[in-house]
C-alpha cells in the first residue's frame, strides 16, 4: 500500500514538474493551456502541446503568458529582443541577459519565435546554393502497340530557391512523341527551359531578369532565346494564394532552319523562309498565379505575352494551366494544359500548339 501511494505521488510530482517547466497561457474565459510557444505574428499564437499538437489561439484572447524558454521578440521598429517572456499589466516583459527586463507594448510586437523557428528563419535569409530548393518532377509516359505503334514521354522539372528578399526559379519541360509505323515520324518534339531571378524592392514591388529557351521541331524552330527583365508586382501574397504581374522588355534571338527549302526562296527573306535567323526587341507582359484549392490540390496558371516592337502586329504568347493533387507524402498526380502561339510561323506550320499532359509528380522540399 505504501509503495502504491509513493508511486502515485511520484506520478503527480512529475506531472506537476512538467507543467512548471512548460510555457503557460491563460485565456479570457479562464482556460489554462501549457506547452511550448512556437511562434506568434502579434495576431495569433501557436502553442505546441503534448495532448493536441499545435494549437492556435487569438493573441488578444490571452490574459497571461509565461514562457520557460527564450523567445525571439521582433518589434515594429525591427528590433529583436531575446529572453523568457511574461505578461504583466497589459505589457510584455522580456527577461534579457544583457539589458535585464525589457517592456514592450503588445501592439508593437510583430513576431515572436522560439529558438527552432528563429533558426529556420535565419537559414531562409541566406540559404546556400545547394539548400532551400523546393519544387517537383513530373513524368508522363504512354506506349501503344498493335494497330498503332507510338511512344510518348513528357517530363517537367520546376524548382524554386526562395529567400527573404529574392527568389530564383528554374524550369525544364520536354515532350517527345514518335510513331514507329511503316514510315517512322516525329509527332511532337518540344523542349522549353528557363531561369528567372526576382529581387524584392519593397513588400509589393520586385525587379526580375530572365532567360527563356524553346525548341519546337514541328514548327521548324531550332532554338529561340529570350533575354530580358523588368518589374513585377505581388498583387496577392498569402499562404493560400499568390499572384504576380510582370512587365518589361526582352531581346529575342530565334532560328528557323529545319523547314522545307522554298524554291525560289522568298525575297526579301522573312522568318517564314527556310534558314532564317531573327533578332528583335519585344515587350514582356504576363502573370503567374498559385492557388491552394483545399488541403491536397495546388492550381497554377501562367500567361506570357510578347508583342514584337520591330514588326508591329507580330507577337508570341504562351498560356499554361496545371494542377497537382497530393496522393502521398512526396507523390502527386499532375495535369498540365499549354497553348503556345506564334502569330507568323514558318510556311506549312500552324500558329497554335495545344499540349495536354498528365502523370505522376514527385515533390522535393528544402534540404536541412
Amino acid at each position: 500500500m505504501l509503495r502504491k501511494t509513493a508511486f502515485i505521488a511520484l506520478i503527480a510530482f512529475l506531472g506537476l514538474a512538467s507543467a512548471v517547466f512548460a510555457d503557460q497561457i491563460t485565456l479570457k474565459n479562464g482556460d489554462h493551456l501549457s506547452g511550448t510557444v512556437v511562434k506568434s505574428d502579434g495576431k495569433t499564437l501557436v502553442l505546441h502541446t503534448d495532448y493536441a499538437g499545435d494549437v492556435t489561439v487569438q493573441f488578444d484572447a490571452i490574459t497571461q503568458l509565461t514562457t520557460d524558454k527564450e523567445l525571439h521578440v521582433t518589434t515594429a521598429d525591427k528590433k529583436t529582443i531575446v529572453g523568457p517572456v511574461t505578461t504583466s499589466d497589459g505589457k510584455i516583459e522580456v527577461a534579457t541577459k544583457a539589458a535585464g527586463t525589457v517592456e514592450v507594448a503588445p501592439a508593437k510586437v510583430v513576431l515572436m519565435r522560439n529558438d527552432a523557428e528563429q533558426e529556420t528563419y535565419d537559414k531562409s535569409l541566406h540559404p546556400g546554393l545547394l539548400h532551400g530548393w523546393n519544387g517537383g518532377v513530373s513524368v508522363g509516359f504512354s506506349l501503344a502497340r498493335g494497330n498503332s505503334e507510338a511512344t510518348n514521354l513528357a517530363l517537367a522539372i520546376n524548382a524554386v530557391h526562395p529567400t527573404e528578399n529574392d527568389a530564383t526559379t528554374i524550369y525544364l519541360t520536354s515532350l517527345d512523341t514518335n510513331n514507329q509505323l511503316a514510315t517512322p515520324s516525329t509527332v511532337a518534339d518540344l523542349i522549353t527551359a528557363g531561369i528567372r531571378y526576382d529581387h524584392n524592392l519593397n513588400p509589393r514591388l520586385f525587379a526580375f531578369v530572365a532567360a527563356d529557351f524553346m525548341s519546337n521541331a514541328l514548327q521548324d524552330l531550332d532554338l529561340r532565346g529570350m533575354y530580358g527583365g523588368g518589374l513585377g508586382v505581388h498583387a496577392i501574397k498569402s499562404d493560400n494564394t499568390t499572384l504576380d504581374l510582370l512587365a518589361g522588355l526582352n531581346y529575342t534571338h530565334e532560328t528557323y532552319s529545319n523547314g522545307t527549302v522554298l524554291t525560289p526562296p522568298t525575297v526579301p527573306l522573312t522568318y517564314s523562309s527556310y534558314g532564317v535567323t531573327n533578332r528583335f526587341l519585344a515587350l514582356t507582359l504576363g502573370d503567374q498565379l498559385m492557388l491552394k484549392a483545399g488541403k491536397s490540390t495546388v492550381v497554377t496558371q501562367k500567361f506570357d505575352f510578347y508583342p514584337n516592337l520591330s514588326e508591329t502586329g507580330e507577337y508570341q504568347g504562351e498560356f499554361d494551366l496545371g494542377t497537382v493533387t497530393k496522393i502521398g507524402k512526396r507523390l502527386g498526380w499532375q495535369n498540365q494544359f499549354s497553348d503556345i502561339y506564334v502569330s507568323n510561323p514558318p510556311i506549312g506550320t500552324k500558329k497554335n500548339d495545344l499540349i495536354l499532359t498528365t502523370g505522376l509528380n514527385f515533390s522535393f522540399t528544402p534540404a536541412k
